[in-house]
């Protein structure tokens, strides 16, 4: 069993970076992959980003790419997802997921979710 549990919403501009953090509990989270889906207002939930148990593997979407940068600490429990130049059309709640299988990841389906975050990204 893995509890994900965000923080780092909040409220910013346009061009301005935030860091979402995933705090996870359970005594499987270092063999999880772990990444990142949100979901805008009216819309479905999309993939964001993606990085194996080891850290040495990550995968992006196309439109965060060059701009988002997922990490871990397995230490820690903890994955953490680096925004930068943001742009409103990032504006959404964003999850954190885990899973045993990275190549899933990008379907969805997910073996554990978080409740979410917030972010608003004004123009």
């Amino acid at each position: 069993q893995v509890q994900l549990v965000e923080s780092g919403g909040g409220l910013v501009q346009a061009g301005d970076s935030l860091r979402l953090s995933c705090a996870a509990s359970g005594r499987f989270f270092s063999s999880y992959s772990m990444g990142w889906f949100r979901q805008a207002p009216g819309k479905e939930r999309d993939f964001v980003a993606v990085i194996s148990w080891s850290g040495d593997m990550t995968y992006y979407a196309d439109s965060v790419k060059g701009r988002f940068f997922i990490s871990r600490d397995n230490a820690k429990n903890t994955v953490s997802l680096q925004m930068n130049s943001l742009k409103p059309e990032d504006t959404a709640v964003y999850y954190c997921a885990a899973d045993p299988s990275y190549r899933n990841f990008p379907r969805g389906g997910m073996d554990y979710w978080g409740k979410g975050t917030l972010v608003t990204v004004s123009s």
